[in-house]
């Protein structure tokens, strides 16, 4: 089977994914780029049910390159991630705060030090049609300069050099998230100085970087 391994790996995150509340139902997807073929969830599969073949493997273009289900609905916003940025893996999904969160502000603000794991205060992209061309130029257009962004009424597309970096960050974009709606329930959050955010968005750059160990080539 072409690219097996990637294939398998899909399926072990779209499997975590669901267990961790990142999306409902067969909602969500994932993708792992290898040179010039994308290797992407099936579209409307039960992760419960989901196996490796069932897992597509598409051209840069969007085309079928061993796919024998249908693949996901949002192949147009992982393709012009790929084309838009470094990434070698993305991660689509749809979780609770930061989904509630992208119908209420226009940028995630820097509510805690960790927001600079995705370049800084995170963009909300204008509302589009899901799988759409629109959605997928409003996405790329937001991540610039960043490894996360926010969809209007929809959801989260965060990316990295590899499927554990992408999927990561979904995780503390969801945890800021919700970071950010518990403060709000308080009162109005304070938020990190752009001089100390550009600080500590700089020690986060080598972050679990042992001495001598070289940076990834394609950190996002």
């Amino acid at each position: 089977m072409l690219l097996a391994d990637e294939r398998a790996s899909i399926v072990g995150y779209c499997r975590r994914m669901d267990a961790d509340g990142l999306t409902v139902g067969t909602s969500g997807n994932l993708s792992v780029r290898v040179g010039d073929l994308v290797v992407v969830t099936p579209s409307g599969v039960d992760y419960a049910t989901l196996t490796p073949g069932d897992v597509c493997v598409l051209d840069l273009d969007g085309g079928p390159v061993d796919a024998r289900c249908e693949p996901s609905s949002e192949v147009p916003m992982h393709l012009a991630v790929y084309r838009g940025t470094d990434a070698r893996a993305v991660v689509h999904t749809h979780p609770l705060h930061a989904t509630a969160l992208s119908t209420l502000l226009d940028e995630l603000p820097p509510i805690h030090y960790l927001v600079g794991l995705l370049g800084g205060p995170v963009r909300v992209a204008p509302y589009a049609t899901y799988g759409s061309a629109e959605l997928a130029e409003a996405s790329v257009r937001a991540l610039e300069g960043r490894s996360a962004v926010l969809l209007r009424n929809h959801g989260a597309t965060t990316y990295g050099a590899t499927l554990a970096e992408a999927y990561t960050r979904t995780t503390y974009l969801e945890w800021l998230c919700r970071l950010h709606h518990q403060a709000s329930l308080l009162g109005t959050p304070s938020l990190i100085p752009p001089d100390e955010l550009e600080r500590v968005t700089a020690k986060l750059r080598t972050y679990g970087r042992h001495p001598g160990t070289r940076p990834p080539e394609s950190a996002g």
